[in-house]
């Protein structure tokens, strides 16, 4: 626990205290308590914080505590976020944190009927939480009037910045009026948010509090060299196999495809109560997924990168890092699915002799050194290659020259025809 301050000494009415007392929430991370008097003192506010340590409550509990009740049906407050399933997981914190108010919030992102979410909006609204490409077309539009916004919340901005989200950012609050709160919370810094801080913040107090890069002290972290894919697969069969530990695995591949062929392989082994998730898969297969793993439905999940940012699940006992992230940021991303809530987690990681440069550079972004283990004396070491993993033999060019070939020729020599033989190259032939 990080202080001795519950939520009941910060300035939250009796609705929020009510809701949060029904989620067994008692005391603020140190995020949560750091910018609490901050944003209610109406100043912007840039909010520095690794993933797992509760900025989405940081900024939920002071902007519901500001919100008014109104006749208007324009929305008070525009909630921005990188993924639609961030959406949906915001959206469900809000309902949870409003279940004794006269509260109405609304999820908004692409890839689904934009009539749907319009003809909802025209109901009325206080909350919008939205992905920044569908949240641009309703204002657009017209569908989303912005003149009741008094504050606007840019949540995960360094993953926007890196899904090439902001020109999408910029337009939006080019739009917005022109006094109202800004309120961005990241996991990591750099220019371009800066950038976006110099032309559309006023004097924004930063709050910072962990280093970006450096590790959550309640997650233990071990890594594992193993030679091949297959191997890789007969280690996780038997981490998985371990139900007692094992309670709860995220499985993190590289792409799409190896996820598939994963989730394939390991069904055939007969983990039947496993997920998949990545962005190939329709929306609506993306929600259930996750609400299934969220419930505990499903037992383990794999997934790409998609999931690494923003999903915030608690009760995850191990991440397993079946390939290593080609960023080093990703690890810790990856990382924060863990030992959330102040739970103690763990994080795995499995590395071929292609993959140990990655660990490294990402051992020196969080400035520790990963505890390597032996593997299991009853692991199955597997001969069988992926093509990817075999060698391949590049064979020189070798330029061959063509040997000249002797020709007939008919000739007519004193009158008579007659057949000679002559030696021609290749340009000299007919």
């Amino acid at each position: 626990m990080n202080s001795a301050i519950s939520f009941s000494d910060l300035n939250l009415n009796s609705s929020l205290l009510k809701a949060l007392k029904v989620q067994g929430l008692e005391h603020p991370t140190e995020i949560q308590k750091q910018v609490f008097s901050t944003i209610m003192s109406g100043k912007d506010v840039l909010g520095i914080a690794q993933t797992g340590t509760g900025k989405t409550l940081a900024y939920l509990l002071p902007c519901l505590r500001l919100w008014k009740f109104s006749k208007d049906i324009h929305p008070q407050a525009l909630i921005i976020v990188p993924t639609r399933e961030l959406v949906a997981q915001v959206v469900e914190e809000i309902e949870k944190l409003t279940i004794h108010m006269n509260f109405s919030v609304v999820g908004v992102y692409g890839g689904v009927n934009i009539r749907t979410q319009t003809d909802r909006l025209m109901q009325g609204v206080d909350f919008v939480v939205a992905t920044p490409g569908r949240l641009f077309d309703l204002i657009a539009n017209g569908s989303l009037s912005t003149r009741a916004v008094k504050r606007i919340v840019i949540d995960e901005v360094d993953e926007m910045m890196s899904l090439g989200f902001l020109p999408q950012l910029k337009n939006i609050l080019d739009l917005l009026p022109e006094r109202r709160q800004n309120l961005m919370f990241s996991a990591t810094m750099n220019q371009g948010i800066e950038d976006l801080i110099e032309v559309f913040f006023n004097e924004p107090e930063k709050i910072q509090v962990a280093v970006p890069g450096s590790p959550l002290e309640q997650i233990d972290q071990y890594a594992f060299a193993v030679p091949n894919y297959h191997t890789k697969v007969n280690l996780l069969e038997l981490f998985l196999n371990d139900k007692a530990s094992f309670t709860k695995c995220l499985i993190f591949v590289k792409s799409r495809r190896r996820a598939d062929i994963l989730f394939t392989m390991l069904r055939t082994r007969g983990f039947n109560n496993l997920g998949v998730i990545h962005a190939n898969k329709a929306q609506n297969t993306r929600l259930a997924t996750t609400e299934s793993f969220e419930t505990g439905q499903t037992q383990h999940l794999i997934a790409t990168d998609l999931f690494a940012r923003g999903i915030d699940i608690t009760g995850i006992s191990h991440v397993i890092n079946f390939d290593m992230p080609e960023e080093s940021e990703f690890y810790l991303h990856r990382m924060g699915r863990t030992g959330r809530a102040e739970e103690a987690g763990t994080t795995i990681s499995f590395f071929d002799e292609k993959e140990a440069p990655l660990l490294d550079e990402a051992e020196k972004y969080m400035n520790i050194k990963v505890q390597r283990l032996e593997l299991p004396a009853e692991l199955d070491i597997s001969d069988e290659l992926l093509e990817e993993e075999k060698e391949r033999v590049n064979m020189p060019n070798v330029y061959v020259k063509i040997a000249s070939k002797p020709t007939w020729f008919k000739e007519k020599v004193d009158g008579k025809i007659r057949a000679t033989r002559k030696n021609v190259g290749k340009k000299g032939r007919k």
